[in-house]
Formats: structure tokens, C-alpha cells, sequence
């Protein structure tokens, strides 16, 4: 039998979880639904899924606080829904852990994109046939196989978008890298993603960091980012 990728879908709106599950099913997906913030809890417990697409704007228990919760336990990507065209909104749902945005009305297409996009990042990061299955520079060290980071012995959780943006910098220390390029790498399909989302997942990366005594990564003002000697 084949194991397909689970995904939960989380929206106060019985319409918008049945349009989503008939378009993530149609493509190869096994779709869980919840409906509200608390439901959703209940439902991650129960079925473990591997991606959660989740509604911003529920009552009483919103997206926010569930991602919240659900970022206290595990690293599972999120990919936001959002009915507000506030992009302060959308920069605070990726500091708080979210992988990626989309705002009301979206396409069924483009939500599944988004999702096949993640699961892409997540494959090339575990694929087994590389030269080196480590990447050092300094204290920073990433376990590609594994999907781990580490500063000198201490692992720092980060979300697959996260990660995928520090393997892209590390790749070549010291170059610096355009926030483009960055979308380039950490998305991997046609997507408009703006600077300040970019900015947003990098601020993160450093906060997760510093609570272990590291910040490895340079701002290039005007330019964009690079990692920095990350031995001190």
C-alpha cells in the first residue's frame, strides 16, 4: 500500500476545507480536516500529519495560537491562510513559525503548489547521494540527512523553509546571497514572495540562535545575507 504525505487542513469555513481536500486529494495527498483551533490540536495529536494548512482567522482560537502550540512540539511545516491583505499580518505568522503565506481568494493550484513545494525542499534536503551528509562552517554544522542544525553541541529547531535557507548560505560561506536568490532556493517554484517575507524567516533563524549563543548569519545592507566566520 502506499504511504501518502498526510496533510491537515484547519478552516472555520466548511467550504474552503471541502474545496482543498477535493484538490489536495485529487493530488496524491491523504487530507484531515479540522474546524476551529481547538479541533486542530486535537486533530495533530490523533493523526500526526506531515503539513498543516491552517486559517489565520478563526474565533476564539486562532491560527496564530494554534501554530503557537503546535510549534511547542513539533517542526511540522504550516502554511498560513490569511483573509486580511495585511502583510504585518502575514510577517508575524512567519516569525512565529509558519513556512509560507497564501491570501483569501487563493487557488486550489497554487495551495497544492505551495504544498508540493515544501515536500520538494524536504526531499532534496534527505536525499542520501551527496558527497558529505554534514556541512560545516565554524560551530555551525547541518545534518542534511537528518534535517538538523547544531551550534557547537546545542540543535536549534527550524522549520523546513528555515533550513533550507541556512543549507542554501552554507553552501558557499561567505558569499553573499540576494533575497531573490534566497526565494529561489528556499521555495523552488515560480512564487511572488516579498523581501520582507525573507527578511521575516531570517530574523527568526537569528532569534533561534542567539538563545543558543550563536548568530551566524550577516546582514549586506542593500544587498542581502551571507553567513559570517560563526566560530565566536
Amino acid at each position: 500500500m502506499i504511504n501518502l504525505q498526510k496533510l491537515m487542513v484547519v478552516d472555520d469555513d466548511p467550504h474552503i476545507r471541502e474545496v482543498l481536500r477535493f484538490a489536495l486529494e485529487k493530488a496524491g495527498f491523504h487530507v484531515v480536516e479540522a474546524k476551529d483551533g481547538q479541533h486542530a490540536i486535537v486533530q495533530f495529536t490523533q493523526h500526526q500529519p506531515d503539513l498543516v494548512v491552517l486559517d489565520i482567522m478563526m474565533p476564539e482560537f486562532d491560527g496564530m495560537e494554534v501554530c503557537r502550540q503546535l510549534r511547542q512540539q513539533s517542526n511540522v511545516p504550516i502554511i498560513f491562510l490569511t483573509a486580511k491583505d495585511d502583510e504585518i499580518d502575514r510577517i508575524v505568522g512567519l516569525e512565529i513559525g509558519g513556512d509560507d503565506y497564501l491570501t483569501k481568494p487563493f487557488s486550489p493550484r497554487e495551495v497544492v503548489a505551495r504544498v508540493k513545494a515544501i515536500f520538494r525542499r524536504i526531499a532534496l534536503c534527505q536525499q542520501t547521494d551527496r558527497s558529505e551528509t554534514d556541512q560545516q562552517h565554524g560551530f555551525l554544522r547541518l545534518d542534511i540527512e537528518g534535517i538538523k542544525t547544531f551550534w557547537q553541541d546545542h540543535e536549534v529547531v527550524l522549520t523546513a523553509t528555515e533550513f533550507a535557507l541556512i543549507e542554501a548560505m552554507i553552501q558557499r560561506p561567505g558569499r553573499v546571497y540576494s533575497r531573490q536568490t534566497l526565494v529561489d532556493r528556499a521555495y523552488s517554484i515560480n512564487v511572488v514572495v516579498s523581501d520582507r517575507t525573507i527578511d521575516s524567516h531570517i530574523r527568526r533563524i537569528r532569534q533561534k540562535f542567539k538563545r543558543v549563543g550563536g548568530d551566524p548569519i550577516v546582514t549586506v545592507h542593500g544587498i542581502g545575507y551571507k553567513l559570517g566566520l560563526c566560530d565566536t
